[in-house]
């Protein structure tokens, strides 16, 4: 008899539930429903006007499509370099810069690279489910710091202290700011403070900063367009991408701001993980950088804060709790409070407004597998149209399913 074959361990990550949602999503969509999709990190806009010239130019002149350097090609690394020294005055040099298939690409670089498997590395929950499963699927051990309201959902010293105490030296922090699902920032000062104690602890930080230049004016966000963890420390890792304010998902395009220690470890992996990343995407995102895309993208912004504005001015009529304060990003994360009466938890709430209404949110599950059971998270990437639609269908299944 044949013996069994083996599958294994790493492969038993949590799924992403969102990704069934699109699913279903598309089915509905095929069949026929006029749906709202409101649970996808992803801007309705598209790539910048010129980054879609300089591809559909690209193609048309029939250039050849090679393999490029496993760590990009020079002129979008010294583009990026360019970004730095427009929004953050830094000068970061193009050899540090690692441009990858994607931010979730840098992730597994980055990771690979930083740590070996037993390490613990630490991030706040509620948290983007990748982080987690990429490191749990490397064999690093995932060290959740219970991030509540009261630290507006975000890691401090304290908590890494704690976290220490009852699990031991930890490797890394993993941080993100504008966060995913709740959008909170972390100030410069609270930033300076993970910086400084991760200097002390022998702790790498890796800064997620996929959201910068989505966000919105607060007093306690003086910076217009967040703060760069390398204009602290440049010990600790930076990772970014084309997908959040520049609107392309689908190029799979992101990048690294990668120390010197670690950049002969990444760029060894980068070539034998992925060779290089998508040539097309990164011939044409050069153009991202240009005064007429970034144009472009603010407008976007604009029209992300109008309608996240309507979102608040709607808190009352929706009825849920405990939101987080959306200083960034693209998303409202709350407590459905009363209106998940009736329902056993988040996911089914979700799973039936998608059948009832045609909207589509995204339960809590996802992002925090203690307290999720009661949240969702509301993309308003979707724009003020979309949004203002789903809300009224929101508010219709509510009132259909109160007491």
């Amino acid at each position: 008899m044949r013996p069994p074959l083996a599958v294994a361990a790493r492969a038993s990550v949590q799924p992403f539930a969102v990704m069934d949602i699109l699913q279903r999503v598309a089915d509905l969509r095929a069949a026929g429903r006029d749906v709202i999709s409101l649970c996808a990190g992803e801007p309705s806009g598209g790539a910048p006007t010129a980054v879609s010239a300089r591809a559909a130019a690209i193609h048309a002149a029939g250039t050849p499509l090679t393999y490029t350097p496993a760590l990009g090609i020079a002129e979008l690394r010294q583009a990026i370099a360019g970004h730095y020294k427009r929004w953050y005055g830094l000068d970061v040099p193009a050899r540090n810069i690692a441009v990858t298939t994607g931010s979730s690409g840098a992730f597994m670089l980055v990771f690979l690279a930083a740590f070996n498997p037993g390490d613990r590395v630490a991030l706040a929950r509620p948290g983007y489910p990748a982080y987690k499963n990429i490191l749990t699927a490397l064999g690093i051990e995932v060290v959740e710091l219970d991030a509540g309201a009261d630290t507006r959902f975000q890691p401090t010293p304290a908590l890494l202290g704690q976290a220490v105490a009852q699990h031991g030296p930890l490797a890394g922090l993993m941080l993100a700011s504008p966060a995913n699902p709740t959008g909170t920032m972390v100030s410069r000062e609270e930033l300076a403070e993970l910086a400084q104690w991760c200097g002390e602890h022998g702790v790498r930080l890796i800064s997620d900063e996929i959201y910068h230049g989505i966000t919105y004016p607060a007093p306690r966000n003086p910076d217009p367009k967040g703060v760069c963890a390398w204009e602290l420390d440049q010990s600790g890792v930076v990772i970014s991408s084309f997908s959040k304010y520049w609107g392309m998902t689908g190029w799979r395009l992101g990048w690294a701001l990668v120390p010197d220690d670690l950049l002969p470890g990444v760029d060894a992996l980068a070539g034998n993980v992925a060779l290089c990343p998508p040539a097309p995407a990164q011939m044409a995102a050069v153009e991202a950088f240009s005064g007429e895309s970034y144009a472009e993208a603010d407008a976007w912004v604009a029209e992300f804060s109008r309608t996240r504005n309507y979102i608040l001015g709607k808190v009352a009529d929706l009825g849920w709790t405990d939101a987080a304060p959306a200083d960034g990003a693209f998303y409202y994360y709350a407590n459905l409070g009363p209106a998940l009466a009736g329902f056993a938890d988040s996911r089914e709430y979700c799973a039936a407004l998608l059948e009832s209404e045609a909207v589509a949110l995204v339960p809590g599950t996802d992002f925090d597998g203690v307290g999720g059971t009661a949240t969702v998270r509301l993309s308003f990437a979707a724009g003020y149209d979309a949004v203002s639609s789903a809300m009224a269908r929101i508010e219709r299944f509510q009132r259909a399913h109160a007491g």
